[in-house]
Parts: structure tokens; C-alpha cells; sequence
């Protein structure tokens, strides 16, 4: 399993059409090639930064695959004039979130 950390700066006044061209264009995406799933998480420190993790089978899935593609063109022209700077990509290979002995803390309310 491979994880693409994109980080996406977005101009200041502009993340909430950013979202809605994001909405627009991410059928694209999960419709690729070894697509797994993704997160579109906006940061609280840096809200005008977004990250996007995205769950491929292989890094082929999305390198020669995915970024090859028409349809990563046309992502990427939904979404490309809200970047205020160059998107940074990486990629970490891993397995799928294991959640164990999790306390969100309502325990103790009820």
C-alpha cells in the first residue's frame, strides 16, 4: 500500500471555492487505476494549506498511471489556479490505519 501526501497551498481567500472545484474534479481521481480512497484535510494552524493523502496499490498505479492520465490533466486544471505555490508530493509506503485502544473521552461523560 502506498500513501501520496500532496500538500496544497491555496490562496488565503479562496479555500472555500478551492473545496468546491476539489467536490468537482475528485471523480477523476477515484475513479484511477488502484485507487484506494483519499482525505482532503484543511489545516487548523495553516487553514489555507490543504493536504491530500491518497491510498494507492503501488506507486505505479499512480506515478505511470494516474499522473500519465487525461483525466490527472483535467484534475489538475480544476484545481491548479487556486495553488498560491508549487504543490509538494511525496510518498510513504505503509499499511491501511490501525485504530487500537482508542478513548475519544465520552466515556468518562456518561
Amino acid at each position: 500500500m502506498i500513501y501520496e501526501i500532496a500538500q496544497l497551498p491555496v490562496h488565503k481567500e479562496r479555500t472555500e471555492t478551492f473545496r468546491r472545484a476539489f467536490a468537482e474534479v475528485v471523480p477523476l481521481l477515484s475513479r484511477a487505476r488502484g485507487y484506494r480512497g483519499h482525505v482532503l484535510a484543511q489545516g487548523i494552524e495553516t487553514p489555507e494549506t490543504f493536504n491530500l493523502i491518497v491510498q494507492w496499490r503501488s506507486l505505479e498505479d499512480h506515478t505511470s498511471g494516474f499522473e500519465a492520465s487525461e483525466d490527472h490533466e483535467i484534475f489538475m486544471g480544476g484545481i491548479q489556479e487556486y495553488f498560491s505555490d508549487e504543490p509538494k508530493v511525496y510518498h510513504l509506503e505503509g499499511t491501511a490505519f490501525a485504530v487500537t485502544g482508542y478513548d475519544d473521552g465520552d466515556a468518562a461523560a456518561t
